[in-house]
């Protein structure tokens, strides 16, 4: 057997509608067909692929083991994207790949799940004019949104 791409990915959330809109707006996605599944859930599209599947909570066990760090997506449109992301208000972080043409912007979902959008070959960003990749450790780098950020 040989792998031969990641198919979808799936998240609880607390408010679909919030979901939805948050998936739409800020990463590209839009909602489309989904099957007359017996719990509520939208499937979110890249093109005319679903690789998103939201599911509403309702009252469920927690599964899963909280060990997956962020979802990565392949994006166009990096100074737009930015510029909607900060006329909102929700934290960012642009970094940008050491070697190769590749600037990241992190943004984290309604339910606090990191979201990589990934923007390759692309003029550089202004807020990137003062990033270090050499030295810049994405471990030790507080992320947005995150626990620790809140707290200020």
């Amino acid at each position: 057997m040989n792998a031969l791409s990641l198919d979808h990915y799936n998240v609880y959330c607390k408010d679909l509608a919030a979901s939805v809109h948050f998936y739409e707006r800020y990463v590209g996605l839009r909602i489309g067909d989904r099957p007359p599944l017996p719990f509520p859930g939208a499937w979110l599209y890249a093109d005319d692929k679903a690789v998103l599947h939201l599911i509403a909570e309702s009252g469920r066990q927690d599964e899963g083991s909280g060990a997956i760090d962020h979802v990565s997506i392949n994006c166009s449109g990096i100074r737009s994207a930015i510029d909607r992301i900060k006329a909102d208000n929700l934290p960012v972080d642009v970094r940008l790949v050491p070697g190769m043409q590749l600037q990241q912007v992190f943004i984290r979902d309604p339910d606090g799940v990191l979201i990589e959008l990934n923007f390759r070959d692309e003029p550089q960003v202004e807020e990137l004019a003062n990033f270090d990749a050499a030295t810049e450790d994405p471990r030790k780098r507080e992320r947005p949104g995150s626990r620790s950020a809140s707290r200020g």
